[in-house]
């Protein structure tokens, strides 16, 4: 018997954080070039559905990704490499917004491009993206 893939599939990374910003500015943070540069990564994203980009992560090199789905200014998608896909989900709260960032595509199996294995890098990366967000909500409260 041969396992379903979802036996495979590690849970994805959600961090959800209210920030004191309305949503407008945050969706300038996460959905312009400058904004994403600003509180993650240098990077050449356009916010365009089907457009090709590149996250530059310093010693790791440039990681290809590839917009998935623009819903201004509530939900931006994209491809993260070969396995990843990161979601960036905005609702507006009485000039506030709810931000949830979504990491997924891990499985048991998977490896990086690096050769580590996703579940090493699924812990690492759960942890840092409590400062990457927490770093976004400093940068739209600014």
């Amino acid at each position: 018997m041969t396992a379903s893939p979802n036996e495979n599939k590690l849970p994805d990374i959600r961090q959800t954080q209210l920030f004191n910003a309305p949503i407008e500015k945050v969706w300038t943070a996460v959905a312009t070039a400058e904004g994403i540069a600003a509180w993650f990564m240098p990077n050449n994203f356009q916010p365009n559905v089907g457009h090709e980009f590149h996250l530059d992560a310093g010693p790791f090199g440039k990681s290809p990704c590839k917009v998935t789905e623009i819903d201004p200014p509530n939900r931006l998608s994209f491809n993260w490499g070969k396995d990843w896909f990161v979601i960036f989900e905005l609702v507006a709260k009485e000039g506030q917004t709810e931000f949830t960032l979504i990491h997924g595509g891990w499985s048991t199996e998977g490896a990086t491009e690096f050769g580590e294995p996703h579940e090493v890098v699924r812990d690492r990366m759960n942890g840092g993206w409590v400062g990457i967000v927490a770093k976004l909500g400093e940068y739209v409260r600014s």
